[in-house]
């Protein structure tokens, strides 16, 4: 028996080392050293409002373009007025109120670290804060800032010169209520980014009594619902509130992530918002009529004709995060909603038909997450073997939902799960990712990018009452890379809706679509990520562009970032016959 006892021990260590691939930890959390110092504080103090619990979220930008990757995290404040009330989780020694921008100094020092530059950049606002969006709405250039909140929102111009502008006020985009995720979407390819607005609930200061006699956070069912707002973006430095003229306001819900994709097959950009405890909602960018004018569009809600509505239960689930990759290598984008406890999270799998239905129970994904509250969730290729993998990061709303005691039971661990392929699914590789991975944190946002242009993609993770979390790609021998930012012209300068293709020598080819928006809160570095393996033979980048042009260029080497700048590829040449690209 003691034999059996070891065998099965050596057993345990040797898959767990093989689930990565090379037996070390892939993420190593680099926030503290890198001088990323932020801790999120609530304001909690007993009163359990809602908004407290929620918040907040992060970016990845680069608001300086010196090719490095910049951080703007959501701060929270208290929502009471008795400003002399006791935290239920204090705050450190040199906390700072408002929302921080961190400048990425990789570029000026050789080394990767973080000054706080939020008082000189302007952007520092104080509010009870919710997410961020990011994109270039006025195609100068530079990437400009929206800040959702339980409350007004706000719109930040990048000046170019290290500095923002208030100017929420003269581009009328000050929205009210409780705005969580938002996303910038160039939805009738105008060459001007547009600004969808997501918002939860009509909430008041109510807390709930748990069975037990105390007091905790309220479930969505208690308010009511809202709309999805959309600001047009005329071009002059104003937006028009378009969100009745193009159907938005037929469908209300509780929503909290949103994700932008072509998600009919049109080449025109629609978006899907994840609803917690209702139908997910997915918004389809059709003509207004038949034969008329192709950019008067309206959106029509097909969740449930489209199959990402529900389950395949058919009930509900309380949608938070969301998140879009080719998984397969099929050529089609799945959808991922992260779920809370018991309901595990749902992987819809797209159909040719443009459909999708759910393949978690198949996946291994139901089962794993069964445990968790997801929030933040995201594809990518964590060792670059041109496989999706899936990180999630976790945290409870509901003292329930955890085995902890104390004053904020609400800490729960992250997840990674490796792609093992189509016939395979996903397998948990948590317990084999490092000490990043032991954290018991109360996880909102997940952010991904590479912040050091590596060729790894890193995760920035934010925590409710808890620190920041960098977690730097470590993993060993990965395999080869490309990284493509894409400048637009004709189309928006942040080239949001394009989707760019690589195709191999073999004739084979991975898209990926080009997107700032997803996960839960967030706003995710939009330069697109390719994981090559280890003996990469790339033939070319074709990129169609939003406004539906195709140009291609070559590729001399892999293991580089290329920027590409729209007008300046050559014609894209004709698919072989009966090709599906």
């Amino acid at each position: 028996m003691k034999f059996l006892a070891v065998f099965i021990a050596v057993a345990v260590l040797l898959l767990s080392c093989n689930s990565t691939g090379h037996g070390t930890p892939p993420f190593r959390d680099v926030a503290q050293q890198t001088g990323l110092d932020f801790w999120q504080s609530s304001g909690a103090k007993g009163e359990y409002f809602l908004p407290e619990i929620m918040g907040s979220g992060a970016a990845l930008f680069d608001y300086d373009n010196d090719g490095y990757l910049d951080i703007y995290l959501v701060q929270g404040t208290p929502l009471d007025s008795q400003p002399a009330g006791k935290l239920l989780v204090p705050t450190p020694p040199g906390w700072k109120t408002g929302n921080r921008l961190f400048r990425n100094n990789l570029g000026r020092t050789g080394k990767l670290s973080f000054t706080d530059v939020t008082r000189k950049a302007g952007v520092g606002y104080r509010g009870v804060g919710m997410g961020v969006a990011a994109g270039d709405y006025d195609n100068d250039g530079y990437v400009d800032l929206y800040v959702t909140n339980y409350g007004q929102n706000i719109l930040y111009h990048n000046n170019g010169d290290g500095t923002f502008t208030d100017v929420t006020a003269t581009a009328g985009v000050a929205s009210s209520g409780w705005s969580t995720s938002a996303a910038f979407i160039d939805y009738d390819r105008d060459g001007l980014l547009d600004l969808a607005v997501v918002h939860y609930l009509d909430v008041d200061t109510r807390s709930c009594i748990l069975p037990t006699g105390r007091h905790d956070y309220c479930g969505p069912k208690q308010f009511p619902r809202t709309v999805t707002q959309l600001f047009r973006n005329l071009g002059n430095g104003h937006f028009e509130d378009v969100t009745s003229a193009v159907g938005l306001d037929t469908a209300r819900g509780p929503g909290l992530g949103i994700l932008t994709g072509d998600f009919g097959g049109t080449g025109w950009p629609s978006f899907v918002v994840a609803n917690d405890g209702e139908a997910n909602h997915l918004w389809l960018n059709e003509p207004r009529k038949p034969g008329g004018n192709s950019s008067d569009r309206i959106f029509r809600e097909s969740g449930l004709a489209r199959g990402v509505a529900f389950a395949s239960d058919g009930k509900p689930r309380a949608g938070m995060g969301l998140a879009l990759g080719d998984i397969y290598g099929d050529g089609g984008e799945d959808l991922v909603v992260t779920n809370l406890p018991t309901e595990g999270f749902t992987l819809f799998q797209r159909q040719p038909s443009q459909d999708f239905a759910d393949s978690s129970a198949q996946s291994g994904i139901l089962h794993t997450s069964l445990p968790y509250s997801g929030f933040g969730v995201g594809f990518l290729d964590v060792e670059n073997r041109g496989l999706l993998d899936l990180f999630t990061a976790n945290g409870a709303v509901a003292a329930t939902q955890t085995q902890q005691t104390g004053p904020y039971p609400y800490g729960q661990r992250n997840l990674l799960l490796r792609n093992l392929g189509k016939d395979h699914g996903f397998e948990d590789i948590t317990a084999s990712a490092g000490p990043a991975f032991a954290f018991q944190d109360v996880g909102r946002a997940a952010v991904f990018g590479d912040v050091n242009n590596d060729g790894g993609a890193d995760i920035l993770v934010t925590n409710n009452n808890g620190p920041a979390r960098l977690l730097l790609n470590t993993a060993p021998q990965r395999g080869h890379w490309l990284l493509v930012k894409l400048e637009g012209v004709h189309t928006n300068r942040s080239a949001y809706g394009s989707v760019v293709e690589l195709f191999r020598k073999d004739g084979t080819s991975v898209r990926r679509w080009v997107r700032g928006d997803g996960s839960y809160l967030a706003a995710n570095d939009p330069r697109v990520h390719f994981g090559l393996g280890k003996t990469p033979q790339v033939d070319r980048i074709q990129v169609r562009w939003l406004g539906g042009v195709c140009e291609s260029w070559k590729v001399a080497a892999p293991d580089q970032i290329l920027t590409l700048r729209e007008g300046t590829g050559e014609k894209c040449p004709a698919p072989p016959t009966g090709s599906g690209n």
